[in-house]
């Protein structure tokens, strides 16, 4: 059943959305909505009216206040998930590549690689896993990525040629850190001009092989070595503004990358950390923007740094679902209300955790449950598809590369909602209901659209 809703769901976006970078302007209204068994599925409505429903609360949108522009949505190519496409039959893995980050699928544009081990790994691995400390990294070698990772980014490549690519360490070699392991730990000072080049070698690397890596940052989950059991490395601000500013920063440009360094990649509640790390020009001059996860705290710390610091991009990097939560396949209305609160903080993308796990969330070194995107079991090959990816459908196939964010207001409590304008001059809408059944009026240019919003329901409306 999943499986056709899909299909057809990428039937009807394909009829629709023509080009990667931009989407045909649609010269009629139309809606899509996921709720009970319906999985992004065609939705009926009424053409635009000049007045309201008397009974329903108002939403409105005002396209004359635009925000940040969109980069995408997307989700993570981890050493689990690599290794996983890897072992489907290739017309299989080709059709899952397709329906994930193709024009007619989910239109998945932001992919997020790991630089070295991150807990969803087969093993523990850096790029130079030398037994004694190597500050010239002669043992440098990004062959543990040739033979599945790198195999599947090109694939995924071609299948999207627009693909946005950043990358995160989640530790350095285990001999640049005071515990001499990649598990946990912090860094030492000694070696940070050591692991600028090893950032340099591993981007020129990756770009030798044809994988353009667009962003880095520094340390995936700056402010936790989860207690050793898995690769982290605590990075304290005063060490990663120092790589970034006399080492990293000076390393890129002097080797000639291009490659966008991102701070913190993690948690909203930090937001005062990268304040004060912002107020240092002389670091400053090195960050495009912030990564952000949404473990702990309240996304409204993005608008609280964007409004110091308007200059400097905004980016959701890591969110996942549960595999063993009984919602996994249901929690659609949760997510995308969380995408909703993420898109009105100024975040110019959101990136789901592991593009792909087994049924029980494997492989995985760490102590998490994580679930992926989707779910490949490891015994029928079945794929089942996570409320999470349905939210992403209601974003991804709609909303393109360079969408700006619009103002909207309401009289209304507990529909989330957010609005765009798509670069071609056609606009979309995303409302989440998880509550229980509502009526509402979309208000857009003194004309009304009546919608009915089911329980626990997400609907995307797109009209020009």
């Amino acid at each position: 059943m999943q499986q056709a809703a899909c299909v057809a769901a990428s039937l009807v976006c394909a009829n629709g959305l023509t080009s990667w970078g931009l989407a045909a302007p649609s010269s009629r209204l139309r809606g899509w909505i996921t709720a009970g068994q319906q999985k992004f599925a065609d939705l009926p409505l009424q053409p635009w009216k000049t007045t309201p429903d008397a009974q329903a609360g108002t939403i409105e949108i005002d396209a004359t206040k635009k925000f940040q522009s969109i980069l995408g949505f997307g989700g993570a190519f981890t050493d689990a998930s690599c290794y996983l496409f890897s072992q489907m039959e290739p017309e299989q893995r080709q059709r899952l590549l397709e329906e994930l980050v193709g024009p007619s699928g989910l239109r998945l544009s932001v992919g997020r690689t790991c630089i070295g081990s991150s807990d969803y790994s087969r093993n523990a691995y850096s790029f130079d896993d030398a037994t004694t400390p190597d500050p010239g990294l002669k043992n440098f070698s990004i062959a543990h990525d040739r033979d599945y990772i790198l195999p599947i980014l090109r694939e995924a490549q071609l299948t999207n040629p627009e693909l946005f690519l950043f990358s995160a360490p989640w530790s350095p070699p285990g001999w640049m850190k005071s515990n001499n392991s990649l598990l946990g730990g912090s860094m030492r000072k000694q070696y940070l001009a050591a692991y600028a080049q090893y950032f340099v070698k591993f981007l020129e690397g990756y770009k030798a092989e044809g994988i353009s890596i667009k962003a880095v940052t520094s340390q995936n989950e700056v402010d936790t070595d989860q207690d050793g059991r898995m690769p982290a490395s605590l990075w304290g601000q005063e060490y990663e503004a120092g790589f970034i500013k006399e080492f990293l920063g000076p390393a890129l440009r002097k080797a000639s990358l291009d490659t966008k360094i991102w701070l913190l990649d993690h948690n909203y509640n930090l937001w005062g950390r990268v304040l004060d790390q912002l107020s240092d020009p002389d670091l400053a001059q090195y960050v495009d923007g912030v990564a952000w996860h949404g473990y702990v705290g309240t996304p409204d710390a993005m608008t609280k740094v964007h409004n110091a610091f308007p200059d400097k991009g905004t980016y959701w990097t890591e969110g996942g679902p549960d595999v063993v939560a009984p919602d996994y396949t249901t929690d659609w209305a949760k997510w995308s209300g969380t995408f909703a609160g993420i898109l009105k903080n100024w975040a110019r993308c959101i990136v789901a955790w592991n593009f792909v796990l087994d049924e029980k969330g494997n492989p995985n070194i760490g102590p998490f449950s994580c679930g992926g995107l989707v779910t490949v079991d490891s015994k029928t090959q079945r794929v089942t598809r996570s409320g999470q990816y349905w939210a992403f459908a209601h974003y991804s196939k709609a909303v393109q590369r360079g969408a700006r964010v619009l103002a909207t207001k309401t009289n209304l409590d507990g529909i989330e909602h957010v609005a765009f304008a798509n670069p071609y001059g056609d606009y979309v809408l995303v409302l989440t209901n998880q509550g229980a059944a509502r009526e509402i009026d979309c208000k857009f240019e003194g004309k009304f659209l009546h919608l009915k919003l089911p329980q626990d329901s997400v609907v995307t409306i797109q009209w020009s």
